[in-house]
């Protein structure tokens, strides 16, 4: 079973999430918190699977409290919330060590996916948000490839930035699955980033040219 934690100060959005996740037999809300604050300390008591954050908060944001929880909770899977207003706080909340993000109008099979994604230590993300977040960092200056990576994980990397997953970049690339995965791992450990979300965001704000 599934322990989440939903935080969010709007009622209806919590309801609606907490409706969504009663309707399968593997995920479970143990908690809600309408601020940040509130949800660092229903972190501390419950001990969530995942924490599914909202971003613009009273008294405490989600990047603040995303902050704080894994600071004391290294092990804690957060999931930001995100709307279209809210594209400029996802970056921020990935650095703060969340593990993802979801639109908060996504399809509920997709809510539900990306909440098992996270359980399973996996990055889940809404491939339209990410795209989003790309166009915007691109109007800075541009550099050439980022130093130290090959031909092979610069074209990795582009189709990461295009919200591609690993099956479909291995289709594109004529690649199998385990060559893919082997990619990424090598571009994380080079580019420091957490995850193939902030990997994405990251190429693009820094001026990489895959």
């Amino acid at each position: 079973m599934i322990r989440v934690l939903l935080v969010d100060d709007q009622r209806l959005v919590r309801a609606g999430i907490r409706m969504l996740c009663e309707s399968v037999d593997d995920v479970e809300v143990v908690g809600e918190a309408s601020d940040g604050a509130e949800a660092v300390r229903l972190d501390r008591s419950l001990l969530p699977g995942v924490v599914m954050m909202d971003l613009r908060m009273p008294r405490m944001d989600g990047v603040e409290a995303t902050r704080r929880i894994l600071a004391s909770r290294p092990t804690a899977r957060v999931v930001a919330l995100t709307t279209f207003d809210d594209d400029d706080h996802v970056y921020p909340v990935l650095e703060a060590g969340a593990r993802g993000f979801l639109a908060k109008d996504a399809d509920p099979v997709d809510l539900l996916a990306g909440i098992r994604q996270a359980a399973g230590d996996g990055a889940p993300f809404s491939p339209h948000v990410l795209k989003r977040l790309v166009s915007r960092a691109v109007s800075g200056s541009r550099r050439t490839a980022a130093e130290g990576l090959t031909g092979r994980e610069l074209d990795v990397l582009r189709l990461v930035v295009e919200g591609r997953s690993n099956a479909e970049i291995a289709s594109a690339l004529y690649l199998g699955p385990t060559t893919v995965k082997s990619h990424l791992a090598s571009l994380l450990a080079k580019t420091g980033a957490a995850n193939r979300v902030q990997l994405a965001v990251k190429a693009v704000r820094e001026g990489w040219e895959p």
